[in-house]
């Protein structure tokens, strides 16, 4: 069942559109830059992977909110995934910012990374539901699938 977002196409298909444009791994590229630097990396990237949202992150005075860039950076891994983005989903699954550890445990277990098996492990004592579900639904995707 595929949605239509609020700016008129899934983030999926604005991830699949954007990696016919620049290519899968410039996409990925985008992605780990979002999820990795704080400095919000390409404008054109932000607004794919936020859609609207992303304008309030470019340009502007400093947000205290800039955990929505590492979240979307994510969510582009959910559509177009390389392995070299391992590290980075591992060290998402640490942040300090609930949505990005949920998030986070949805692409380990959308893309079966089982290195990603310990830092899963040790969100079972989360304080946040949503993030001790996708990470107890990623172990058992995991573990079935003897990743």
């Amino acid at each position: 069942m595929s949605t239509t977002s609020h700016w008129g196409i899934t983030p999926r298909q604005s991830i699949e559109a954007e990696c016919l444009r620049r290519g899968p791994a410039a996409v990925v590229a985008g992605c780990l830059r979002l999820i990795t630097e704080d400095d919000g990396g390409d404008p054109g990237m932000i607004l794919v992977l936020g859609g609207p949202a992303g304008r309030h992150f470019i340009g502007g005075p400093p947000r205290d909110d800039r955990y929505w860039l590492r979240v979307w950076g994510l969510r582009g891994l959910l559509w177009n995934w390389d392995d070299r983005a391992v590290p980075a989903v591992r060290t998402a699954l640490a942040d300090e910012a609930w949505r990005v550890r949920e998030m986070a445990a949805k692409v380990a277990a959308r893309h079966l990374v089982g290195d990603a098996l310990p830092e899963l492990a040790g969100l079972a004592a989360d304080p946040t539901p949503r993030v001790r579900a996708a990470a107890a639904r990623a172990i058992r995707l995991l573990t079935d699938a003897g990743a």
